[in-house]
């Protein structure tokens, strides 16, 4: 999943569409996008909106570049690439000036009650439940192997592309290139994601131009970089590839997974209510994306008291959001930091979390009685 520059343009995309694996034609797209975070860069949709376009493929090819031209030799010689085959694939691709357009302009942050509504919705809620019936028996064995639950990885899906309707439009190779190439301030990142993606289409047996995705390059269900493929993506259906565009079983444990390595704790709670009081609480807000370091016991005895039953001894942060009606304030505990290492944002965090409990709760609500889609799991 998850710097928060991306994080603006999905929410004003992910309010209008969701994800999908290979992206629809190039056009205007409502599509989240963001800007990668350290980990898991551009999650798509996170706390601020930009629409990103996509352009039509202008100007010269990539591969009349000089610059382009040493990235293809330092492919060949560092990962036995054929030179040429690389010069006929950047030849028949252009850099995409909206995209720097859309990394170069500042995310307006939104408070959490206009973030909220934008992910926690009948739509969304009704998506999250149709894909869990669809892939519940997937979802089952990803909460056997990685310990995840299945309301948070499909909340991540739905969050990130609701559910493969909307994985972006861009061809994945044009995004990292553009970013690599045109834009200086985080060229070295995008250089080495570019490397990625070329090394993953390789292995995979995959046209480097056919795949799309966001506008900073994340890709499918779940919105991965490269570098994240790479190193959390599985083959969770055993048929020798990791696809995480047209095969939801893949998508479905690579997410699992991601969250998995990263620390995720079967069982323990999220986030808890907490009410405040007195004068001292106000310096323990968290506003940092660090892991919860005070105990439950010590933020009582500074005024926070937890909205429901919770061990003193269990490690705890104090979240505080903007609400319609004022400010609320929650406890979050260990597998809330570690939700933010899919997407760097308290507020992602947050409504990933509450999208989750939404869906789970629908889900429980439905028949039990009613069989799965047919044709999936």
């Amino acid at each position: 999943m998850k710097s928060p520059y991306l994080l603006g343009v999905a929410l004003l995309l992910s309010a209008c569409a969701p994800t999908a694996a290979i992206r629809p034609p190039v056009q205007t797209v409502e599509t989240p996008v963001v800007a990668p975070p350290s980990e898991q860069t551009d999650p798509s949709p996170t706390s601020e909106i930009i629409v990103a376009r996509s352009t039509p493929r202008v100007g010269p090819s990539l591969a009349q570049r000089a610059d382009v031209q040493v990235f293809i030799r330092e492919m060949a010689t560092k990962h036995g690439f054929n030179p040429n085959r690389l010069q006929a694939i950047f030849s028949r691709a252009r850099t995409q000036p909206s995209i720097i357009r859309a990394m170069s302009r500042p995310a307006e942050a939104k408070p959490w009650y206009a973030y909220r509504d934008i992910f926690i919705n009948d739509r969304r809620i009704r998506g999250g439940v149709k894909f869990w019936r669809a892939h519940a028996a997937t979802l089952a064995k990803a909460e056997r192997i990685y310990g995840v639950p299945p309301e948070i990885v499909v909340a991540i899906i739905g969050v990130e592309t609701q559910y493969g309707g909307n994985m972006g439009n861009y061809r994945v190779l044009e995004a990292l290139s553009t970013l690599a190439f045109d834009y200086p301030r985080r060229a070295d990142y995008f250089r080495k994601e570019l490397e990625n993606y070329l090394l993953i289409t390789r292995a995979e047996g995959i046209d480097p131009l056919a795949l799309r995705g966001s506008y900073a390059g994340a890709m499918g269900l779940g919105q991965f970089m490269p570098s994240s493929f790479l190193s959390y993506a599985v083959d969770f259906d055993g048929d020798g590839h990791r696809d995480l565009w047209d095969n939801p079983r893949d998508a479905i444990g690579s997410v699992a997974n991601y969250f998995n390595k990263h620390g995720w704790r079967f069982g323990e709670p999220i986030t808890i209510p907490a009410s405040v009081s007195g004068a001292r609480y106000s310096q323990l807000v968290s506003r940092k994306l660090s892991p919860p370091k005070h105990s439950v016991a010590s933020l009582q005895a500074q005024g926070i008291s937890p909205n429901g039953p919770v061990s003193g001894g269990q490690p705890a942060m104090l979240l505080e959001f903007e609400g319609r009606n004022g400010l609320e304030y929650w406890l979050g505990f260990a597998n809330f930091y570690v939700i933010t290492r899919y997407n760097h944002s308290q507020l992602y965090a947050m409504a990933v979390h509450q999208l989750g409990q939404a869906i789970g709760e629908q889900q429980t609500r439905s028949d039990a009685s009613a069989p799965p889609l047919a044709g999936v799991d």
